[in-house]
């Protein structure tokens, strides 16, 4: 009997270790790449014969875009189209890890807490340099609001930077959280299918077959809020409130 879990090991297809650190092309690796290849491909094709009435292949990339744009432009403006290529491919990541790991035999790679905290620190570091190159240094004044008095000071710089640093945190732990319960879920109902066999096993693949499509829906929101998330953040770093 295979455990639940053993679907989130990750294996190597390509062994290589140099100088004692293993370098290995494994499973993970080959989804983000194909997710990218992916992406880019359905975005290129779709856009190069683009015409003014699009047909219904073409709506298809114009939905995803002007929804995505109009998360950014809810919240920074008028600027939303110079951040507009940021946010897209913060999306199209989330999108497709949580998309390609719904596949059978495929992998989640949105079901690792290295690859989704990383992915939220890259996030608020570009973030941050946006906020330092738009205002300067008066973008920290985003740690220390207004009217403050003097003698704690401190303690709400300490609270604000805290807080601030914790968004890796709120990121990538939602994320990783809801893509493993849900992927060991759908795990666990088929295992109870071949284990009951065809009379009884019925039961379980049909639960199973509604926990897809839930887990489907969970893919699509996880990659909304961790984007919204994200406008929000880069909201505080354009406006400073």
């Amino acid at each position: 009997m295979h455990s639940p879990l053993e679907q989130f090991v990750i294996k190597p297809l390509i062994p290589l270790e140099i100088a004692g650190l293993d370098l290995s092309f494994t499973q993970s690796a080959f989804f983000m790449i194909a997710g990218l290849i992916i992406a880019s491909t359905f975005m290129t094709v779709l856009f190069k014969k683009a015409t003014i009435v699009p047909n219904r292949w073409q709506n298809v990339p114009e939905f995803f875009y002007e929804f995505i744009y109009g998360m950014v432009y809810d919240h920074v403006g008028d600027k939303a189209s110079k951040f507009m290529p940021f946010i897209f491919t913060v999306f199209m990541t989330v999108f497709m890890g949580n998309m390609l790991g719904l596949l059978p035999y495929a992998f989640t790679y949105t079901s690792h807490i290295i690859v989704t905290a990383t992915l939220a620190a890259m996030v608020l570091t570009i973030i941050t340099l946006i906020g330092i190159v738009l205002h300067g240094f008066h973008f920290f004044s985003l740690f220390l609001p207004h009217g403050i008095p003097w003698f704690v000071a401190p303690l709400i710089i300490m609270i604000e930077v805290v807080s601030y640093l914790s968004r890796i945190i709120s990121l990538s732990v939602r994320l990783f959280a809801n893509m493993v319960a849900g992927h060991t879920m759908l795990k666990v109902f088929a295992l109870f299918s071949t284990m009951f066999g065809i009379s009884i096993g019925v039961f379980p693949m049909l639960i199973n077959v509604a926990f897809y499509g839930l887990e489907t829906l969970v893919a699509l929101i996880q990659s909304y809020v961790f984007t919204i998330l994200t406008c929000i953040y880069l909201r505080d770093a354009v406006k400073l409130h």
